[in-house]
């Protein structure tokens, strides 16, 4: 039975700067945008969210819930060295640890001697020494599952950490509502409780052959997942599976002429230049763009190709406008997807601050697994 450490960082982003700038203790602070009007959050502190404030919340939103709000701007350089000292403290218990974004990752203890082998001690030993050398807090989960591992992290936040042993397995799974497994959006999981599946024990009642019809690949991995089957090991090399770029726009563009210039000028030059060094080595699969409308309504229009062109994009650009319902754009994102066959090492989000009379001055951190 393997033994997996899922360790989280409590509010990450929010508690460097706050570490950073102690003024900033016991006030409710959001890392973002620094446009009131046109920003986006990337995340905020335990006080903050006692307002009802989110990640992802646009910072209008967030101001009218929490009137002190405190919004500092993010500092990425930062967060990555951080980040970097927090995969050195990891590295002292194993080697068998995957990233999954600058501020959570998998560890693989199974082989580990150090407290005889307790995963459960050295979860609390690695969350002292976060603390002690960089003063910040982690949360951690521990389990003989990968994904049970991450549900578990998040059972004790902040600064905690929950232990899911063997032989609870099956009864912690029949427990959990399905919207905690990853993967399970709001999307996914609205069409599994209107076929009256809300638990894991609902999906372990129902029959395997009926799922994969209707969700397909996923409907066989939530069934295999709910009868407490991931052979899923750490994987210490990331494979890249897409590259992304969008921008927020300071003013809503209101006509498909004016989306599809900044998309040809903007967007696509970004885009061909940040993939370059990738499909060297990597063939294209799909390419897509995404629109996210005034009401934050979004759509995605994808499409099976192997190369960036141009003439496609503008099509998809067209038929995703078609779901516009009368809106206008806020921002606008173009996208490739690599095919499945690769070695290469990284996931990478390319949203990014570009500042010209279109584009709102901020960045969008957002977390891609």
């Amino acid at each position: 039975m393997r033994k997996f450490i899922h360790v989280d960082m409590d509010a990450f982003y929010v508690s460097v700067e706050i570490r950073d700038n102690p003024a900033l203790a016991n006030m409710p602070v959001a890392v973002g945008g620094k446009s009131a009007q046109r920003g986006v959050l990337s995340t905020c502190n335990y006080i903050a969210r006692s307002f009802g404030v989110r990640s992802a919340m646009p910072t209008s939103v967030a101001k009218r819930l929490c009137n002190d709000l405190i919004i500092v701007p993010g500092r990425m350089s930062v967060y990555q060295d951080v980040s970097t000292q927090i995969r050195e403290i990891f590295s002292r218990y194993t080697n068998l640890v995957e990233p999954l974004s600058l501020d959570e990752a998998y560890l693989d203890v199974t082989d580990v001697e150090q407290f005889g082998g307790s995963a459960t001690l050295i979860a609390q030993d690695i969350r002292k020494h976060i603390h002690l050398e960089l003063g910040l807090t982690a949360s951690a989960g521990i389990a003989p599952l990968k994904y049970i591992a991450k549900i578990a992290s998040d059972m004790n936040k902040p600064n905690g950490q929950y232990l899911v042993k063997p032989e609870q397995i099956i009864s912690f799974i029949e427990q959990l509502p399905l919207n905690k497994i990853p993967g399970v959006g709001k999307v996914t999981f609205a069409k599994l409780q209107a076929l009256g599946l809300y638990t894991g024990q609902d999906i372990r009642n129902t029959n395997q052959a009926e799922l994969v019809q209707r969700f397909g690949k996923f409907g066989l991995s939530l069934w295999r997942k709910c009868q407490g089957i991931d052979k899923r090991g750490v994987e210490t090399s990331r494979i890249r599976k897409s590259v992304a770029v969008e921008r927020t726009f300071s003013e809503n563009l209101t006509t498909l002429e004016e989306l599809t210039v900044y998309l040809l000028k903007n967007l696509v030059p970004t885009l061909q230049d940040r993939a370059a060094k990738h499909i060297v080595t990597r063939e294209i699969d799909k390419i897509g763009v995404k629109i996210k409308f005034a009401d934050f309504r979004q759509t995605t229009k994808e499409h099976k190709c192997s190369d960036i062109n141009k003439a496609v994009l503008v099509n998809l650009l067209r038929e995703a406008w078609e779901r516009r319902n009368g809106k206008d754009a806020r921002l606008l994102g173009v996208f490739i997807g690599f095919c499945d066959t690769s070695t290469d090492t990284q996931h990478e989000q390319l949203s990014f601050e570009y500042n010209d009379k279109y584009a709102d001055k901020h960045i969008i951190f957002e977390k891609k697994v």
